[in-house]
């Protein structure tokens, strides 16, 4: 079978496509320490539609929270008579919906208005796991004269892919001879491809004070108010002791920026004595993780003793940026091409703020690339998917895989 004629069955999909997302989306996947019960009903609806495989293996791993809990992972692969698998890893997890009044629909109900389909997990990673399944679906196995097929449906991504990616990587299903597609970030137009991550490390600020009557402050030790000071401060000063900047990131600075917090009291005249928030830090490469940690904890040791207040610094995940991808090689050059072939956009190299899943490939020394048709709604409300842009990509993953694999 020629590459037009996959690349016609794939443009006839576009309603199988919104068909099996709308489905997905219905099932959420989201880990339990944010209160879900994982991706294993994901999971098993997805490994039904994977049918011309040489072999879809379920690898499933404990949730480090609760262990009775089954981490779910897929990986399918068409076989081809030569070394190496052109691989397309996307996540099935989702992050919270959060606050449902700042949805104009249900999350887990999708809704297709307009050329997108609105829903949790429909940007993130939906579009991915739709993309690679239809742009290998109608590529016949027995065509396969180069490199194998393979499609790596993981767990664990949104938290710290300990149970996913990492997993498959330590149970040796990846070689030095495979190409890695990572479709989890892009831009509209398509024109950015990503090929470094910066340094990622979340740290949380534990807040100590005394509680007391709100119409006796001076009896107490304010610990929101203390907290809420060291947050302001913590974005100001590390942005002025970290102000380096490259060109090759976008954003092309260090990030320090508060998110998660804690409820600091139950009602308004009681002066709370304890507070908890925590940072999402993305570090330019050239600022190491311990560095940047060592000045957070001076902050906040400033803090602790002006106020009185006991403020314990933890670090909750991190993950160390891996060497910059290639943008010469034959992985590259083919996926460049594919991308400017379907879209007629010659995709410039770039760095993302991470982590994805390729940055864990890059640490272990090998090229990965993350590229897809980006709308950039992801872990907001009313996230959507341009359904445009999941066939866009199923056509430029279908013609990278007849480069590198027939």
């Amino acid at each position: 079978m020629d590459l037009e004629t996959v690349l016609e069955k794939i443009r006839a999909s576009r309603d199988d496509m919104v068909s099996v997302m709308s489905d997905m989306i219905r099932i959420p996947a989201i880990a339990p320490v944010n209160g879900g019960d994982g991706e294993s009903r994901r999971a098993d609806m997805l490994m039904g539609l994977l049918e011309g495989y040489d072999s879809v293996v379920r690898d499933d791993a404990p949730d480090d929270l609760d262990p009775s809990v089954p981490r779910a992972n897929i990986v399918a692969r068409k076989n081809g008579r030569g070394r190496g698998t052109v691989w397309i890893v996307a996540h099935m997890d989702t992050v919270p919906a959060g606050d449902l009044g700042d949805w104009d629909s249900d999350p887990f109900e999708p809704v297709v208005r307009d050329g997108r389909i609105y829903g949790r997990g429909t940007e993130d990673n939906g579009q991915a796991i739709l993309s690679s399944m239809f742009a290998s679906k109608f590529i016949p196995k027995e065509i396969l004269g180069r490199r194998s097929i393979g499609i790596a449906y993981v767990a664990d991504e949104e938290t710290n892919s300990k149970t996913g990616i990492c997993h498959l990587i330590d149970k040796g299903y990846f070689t030095g001879d495979d190409v890695f597609i990572v479709p989890d970030w892009g831009t509209p137009a398509g024109d950015l491809l990503d090929v470094a991550e910066k340094n990622l490390v979340w740290l949380r600020f534990a807040v100590t004070g005394k509680s007391t009557h709100g119409s006796t402050p001076d009896s107490g030790i304010n610990a929101l108010r203390a907290g809420a000071e060291l947050m302001a401060d913590l974005s100001r000063r590390l942005e002025e002791e970290f102000p380096d900047r490259d060109p090759l990131f976008h954003p092309p600075r260090s990030t320090f920026e508060p998110t998660k917090c804690s409820r600091a009291s139950m009602n308004v005249n009681t002066i709370p004595g304890s507070f908890e928030f925590s940072m999402d830090i993305r570090a330019l490469p050239m600022h190491g993780i311990e560095e940047i940690s060592a000045a957070a904890r001076r902050i906040a040791s400033e803090h602790a003793e002006r106020t009185g207040a006991k403020i314990a610094v933890s670090e909750i995940q991190r993950h160390v940026s891996g060497r910059p991808s290639s943008v010469d090689g034959e992985a590259a050059l083919a996926l460049i091409s594919s991308i400017e072939e379907v879209t007629g956009v010659r995709p410039r190299a770039a760095g993302v703020g991470g982590a994805t899943c390729a940055n864990f490939f890059r640490m272990k020394g090998y090229d990965s690339y993350v590229w897809e048709m980006g709308g950039g709604t992801l872990h907001g409300p009313n996230e959507y998917v341009v359904i445009d842009n999941m066939v866009t990509d199923a056509l430029v993953f279908a013609t990278l895989f007849y480069k590198l694999c027939v």
